[in-house]
């Protein structure tokens, strides 16, 4: 890149940061490759997506599980190997269907950056913006590549995505603004000298947007499991092996006969029954599939365990302005309060600047056109000062001197008890208890303004008196009362915070259904100490003025008291608390900035998607700890039938066929199926507890009964058959054992029954009397009936095995260690 740039013609610096670059420059360093485009998508790679479904540790164990029975065995001993390739198959495609909703929504809803070239102003993608290009900064706008300032009006920079500094740096002339950060106050141009891999925005963009499989409660715990299993393997499979060999006439009789190679089947067949091979997968798919569901409604989501995350939540906390409300303000009425020349043209050129916030904005029309002359100095409106001001020169024919537009409270603190600013704080107080916005418009005549003329971000208060007093109301969201009290009727905590009057807040939080004491608490009062900050959380629901760093507090603070915190916001003043939040969800018309600290994108910015969003979450928790139950109660039994048949130095009790018809039918083929189906269960911590509670006893009671089965078959062979057939039939009977138990396992694990999970289950009962039935299906199969006293001990025993699974599992449920779906 930096050859390129040495070869580019030489420009003029004054027409460039005049004009911007002209078309030829454009082409020129398209050309050059000279753009702000990143290798990465905005998503996993598909090499990525084949890699971590494909090369797995245990698809490598599985894989040469394979190669040895391919090598040493029967084919049909193999079949294992289809249950892999598809499972993989599936994750494959899973993932790349997700890939390809969220790389839509994402280039969809891409940040833009506005530049100007060839003398105007253009909206280009982040990705377009070339080295050279001027860069035109505006309040919540995210710097989308590393630029030099040359030009800056009160602009204040927020980098603390990059430094995790909070305060915000004042940028001058000559300054570097880094990507990634963003403009939090005033405005300004700057010229790019550092785009694409060059720049920070790439790395930030790219973590933004990425179908990501970051850590979550149920995935620590899944890996976690794994971890211990791939520990225990190498031992077990050793002990195995030898029991095996030992099993086969001892090493050097099996060696010498051959009959080492139906130890290497049934030392296969052992290690294949240990591996949940697909509980990964179908985490990954129900995370998957939640975020492409989510994404069809408008909902884009930034990292896939957001989905879990949300049902985890027990604390919201809400930003007023954007979320509960539209954000849109509107004039409701003007109090003239003491007139000054050009106080009317003055509010005028407040709501023509390019800067203009939310409230300023709303005033375009209001009034008439604004001075004709350029102001001396000015202060952009922030949400830490809370006002703005402006000075215009004594040759101003009109609105000379010092004008102040801001909160009343914060403008008059230092008015010095006059009466017209008494007046403005009781009829602004007034307002504020009706939910309405006061803002007060202060004048400071010429003769006084150095003493407290604006200048690098100071400003003196002093001196001022209010001149008018405006009032603004902004429309409640029809759909926040709604969603507010879903929330409630789920138990969870709701905290509504705002940079507005308390008065106000509490008048919104009213009107959507919120019931508390008082009129708000006032967060210029919080304690800075975080337990004191606590106990004042624990008893308030309401706050108001509350400052971009308080906010972040606050949300630190709940989550030092044990809460999951989830924060909605749409401003730049939110994006502190949404990035440490544990769940953070800006809504679609917010601040680049917001959007891409955030872990949810409400893309339309209908609040009530919340429900849907939590209501996949519970989804997605519930299923894979049914599902985690199957594949775990399979886990345990098979590592305690393997490690006692090691210890005995017995044959194993299948073939690597016979049990793929057990992972199939009570394991993988239901599993998938009761990870996407509906679960409104709401979520109870302690996922890993309770898998374990089910799956160790179950799975211990599943081994047991095979083992007694076994061990019958072994001590009271039929003598009417000869001994191939004896320990056919013996396989056959621990087969039906473990089917039938294991199946009952599934069919509590499926409760409550409705019409879907009654099918699933007589579906999968009729494909094993279908198994059974079918001469073909046998003869694959390796099965032979029992009968005769074998027959009976193994009804006998399947059973007592599924009666003590039902004792088990309504054990567990008085106790709360399983729970139906509601």
């Amino acid at each position: 890149m930096a050859l390129a740039r040495a070869a580019l013609a030489p420009v003029d610096a004054a027409e460039l940061e005049r004009n911007g670059l002209d078309a030829a420059q454009v082409r020129e360093r398209q050309d050059a490759e000279l753009g702000n485009a990143v290798a990465q998508g905005s998503s996993r790679s598909m090499w990525a997506i084949v890699r971590a479904n494909v090369f797995t540790l245990f698809n490598a164990v599985l894989g040469s599980a394979l190669a040895l029975v391919l090598l040493v065995g029967d084919p049909r001993d193999a079949l294992f190997g289809f249950i892999v390739l598809a499972n993989a198959a599936i994750g494959v495609v899973q993932e790349y269907r997700a890939k390809r909703t969220l790389d839509r929504l994402a280039v969809l809803h891409a940040p833009r950056a506005l530049v100007r070239r060839g003398g105007a102003e253009r909206a280009v993608a982040v990705a377009e913006v070339l080295f050279d290009d001027v860069l035109l900064l505006r309040t919540g706008d995210q710097i989308p590549a590393d630029a030099v300032v040359f030009s800056a009006e009160s602009l204040e920079v927020d980098e603390s995505l990059l430094t995790g500094e909070s305060d915000p740096v004042i940028k001058g002339a000559g300054d570097t603004a880094l990507s990634g950060s963003a403009v939090v106050a005033g405005h300004g141009a700057a010229r790019v000298h550092g785009v694409g891999a060059e720049s920070y925005a790439s790395a930030l963009t790219a973590e933004a947007r990425r179908f990501s499989l970051v850590n979550s409660e149920i995935r620590n715990s899944i890996n976690r499991i794994i971890l211990y299993i791939a520990w225990a393997l190498v031992p077990i499979i050793l002990l195995v092996v030898n029991g095996q060999m030992n099993a086969n006439g001892g090493w050097a009789q099996s060696l010498a006969s051959g009959r080492w190679r139906t130890a290497v089947i049934s030392a296969v067949a052992s290690i294949v029954a240990m591996i949940p091979e697909g509980l990964v997968l179908l985490t990954s798919i129900s995370f998957g599939m939640a975020a492409v569901k989510l994404a069809r409604r408008q909902v884009l989501v930034q990292e896939l365990p957001a989905v879990e995350g949300l049902a985890r939540v027990d604390m919201v906390c809400l930003d007023k302005t954007g979320t509960l409300t539209e954000g849109r303000m509107e004039l409701a009425g003007t109090t003239v309060l003491a007139p000054v020349p050009g106080w009317e043209s003055v509010l005028a050129w407040c709501a023509a600047h390019p800067n203009a916030n939310a409230t300023a904005a709303a005033l375009a029309g209001e009034f008439a056109v604004p001075p004709g002359a350029e102001p001396g100095a000015v202060v952009p409106f922030s949400s830490a000062r809370k006002f703005s001001a402006v000075t215009f020169g004594a040759g101003t024919p009109e609105a000379c001197g010092t004008w102040v537009f801001g909160a009343p409270d914060v403008v008059l603190a230092e008015s010095g008890g006059l009466p017209a600013a008494e007046e403005a704080l009781a009829a602004s107080h007034e307002a504020a208890g009706r939910g309405l916005r006061a803002v007060v418009l202060a004048h400071r005549p010429a003769s006084d303004v150095n003493a407290g003329e604006p200048a690098g971000g100071d400003f003196a208060l002093a001196g001022l008196a209010p001149v008018a007093l405006l009032v603004f109301r902004e429309r409640v969201r029809p759909d926040a009362a709604a969603t507010l009290a879903y929330f409630r009727e789920q138990g969870v905590g709701l905290k509504i915070i705002s940079g507005d009057n308390p008065r106000t807040v509490a008048a919104v939080a009213r009107s959507v259904g919120l019931v508390f004491d008082g009129d708000g608490y006032d967060a210029r009062e919080l304690p800075a100490d975080p337990d004191a900050m606590a106990a004042v959380l624990e008893r308030e629901s309401v706050l108001g003025r509350v400052s971009p760093e308080q906010k972040k507090a606050i949300v630190l603070a709940l989550q030092a008291g044990g809460h999951v915190v989830a924060m909605t916001g749409d401003g730049v003043n939110d994006a502190l608390a949404l990035k440490h939040a544990d769940i953070g969800i800006a809504m679609g018309s917010g601040a680049a900035a917001t959007k891409a600290v955030s872990r949810l994108v409400l893309l339309d910015g209908k609040f009530s998607h919340l429900p849907n969003v939590v209501a996949e979450g519970r989804r997605v928790i519930a299923n894979v700890e049914r599902v985690a139950n199957l594949f775990l109660s399979k886990t345990a039994y098979a590592i305690l039938v393997s490690i006692t048949i090691g210890i005995l130095l017995w044959r194993y009790p299948f073939l690597p066929r016979q049990l793929s018809i057990v992972s199939s039918m009570t394991i993988g083929i239901p599993a998938f199926f009761l990870a996407l189906l509906p679960n409104a269960r709401r979520y109870q911590p302690g996922f890993l507890r309770r898998a374990l509670m089910f799956s160790v006893p179950a799975g211990t009671i599943v081994a047991a009964c095979i083992m007694a089965v076994y061990a019958f078959a072994r001590a009271f062979p039929d003598p009417a058959l000869a001994p191939a057939q004896a320990a056919a039939s013996a396989q056959t009977a621990t087969t039906m054992t473990v089917l039938l138990v294991a199946l009952w396992v599934l069919g509590a694990l499926a409760r409550p029954f409705d019409f879907w999970r009654s099918l699933l289950v007589a579906a999968l009962v009729a494909g094993l009397v279908l198994i059974m039935a079918l001469p073909f299906a046998r003869n694959f199969f390796a099965l032979e009936i029992p009968s005769g006293p074998l027959l009976a001990v193994t009804i006998g025993v399947t059973a007592g095995g599924c009666l003590a699974v039902e004792l088990l599992y309504r054990f567990l449920k008085k106790r709360g260690a399983v729970s139906e779906r509601e």
